[in-house]
């Protein structure tokens, strides 16, 4: 049987559009992953199960009906928490800010979503995501997805740790100076910087100079 965790998410998504895989069946075997190794990784700050269980069934829905999918249609992705989802509390990796739950979507996440991708989780990252380690007093440190001897980098060690363990096919991270690069080499996935501008900043002046997802 075909571990669905481990396939990309091009396949995934050409094999949900076949009725092939149905999108109930992936989050689930998402979900199942996360809650099996978060104690060993320690890579999610939020899990949002129940939230990530409805978007898949309106997703299979649509599948069933014949409706016009999205490129990322019922594909799982997280986002990094330092990006505004809203009703998902974004702590921003501060025990300053852990009960926060922002109102709106970042553009990241929301344009996500409007091309069917579905959110199941928020991935670590150091408190503002201000270095290139993934720690902080509220949830402790991220272990890298090969070996927990060796760091996951930062800042979104999140991020490509989850994508590494088969956590999800694809994730929102954010890099304003190697946040995304550094910690995907760490962890032997591909993180993906684009041309400045390409997402508007949503958020947040950029202290950094070029905030990008």
């Amino acid at each position: 049987m075909t571990d669905l965790t481990r396939l990309p998410a091009s396949e995934l998504r050409e094999q949900i559009a076949g009725k092939k895989v149905s999108p109930i069946e992936l989050v689930d075997a998402v979900l199942t992953r996360a809650e099996k190794l978060q104690p060993v990784l320690n890579c999610f700050i939020t899990l949002v199960p129940d939230q990530a269980r409805t978007a898949a069934k309106r997703a299979e829905d649509a599948v069933m009906k014949g409706e016009t999918l999205g490129v990322l249609h019922g594909i799982p992705f997280a986002a990094k928490d330092l990006v505004n989802t809203a009703g998902v509390r974004t702590t921003f990796g501060s025990l300053h800010h852990e009960d926060n739950v922002p109102k709106e979507d970042a553009v990241s996440a929301a344009r996500v979503k409007a091309a069917g991708g579905i959110l199941f989780g928020k991935t670590t990252t150091p408190e503002f995501g201000h270095k290139a380690l993934t720690d902080a007093p509220l949830f402790g440190r991220t272990r890298n997805a090969w070996s927990a001897e060796r760091t996951s980098a930062g800042s979104s060690g999140g991020a490509a740790v989850a994508v590494a363990a088969g956590i999800g096919p694809i994730g929102i991270a954010t890099d304003g100076g190697g946040s995304t690069r550094i910690p995907a080499a760490a962890n032997g996935v591909v993180g993906i910087k684009q041309s400045n501008g390409v997402i508007p900043h949503s958020q947040v002046a950029d202290a950094f100079g070029n905030y990008t997802y």
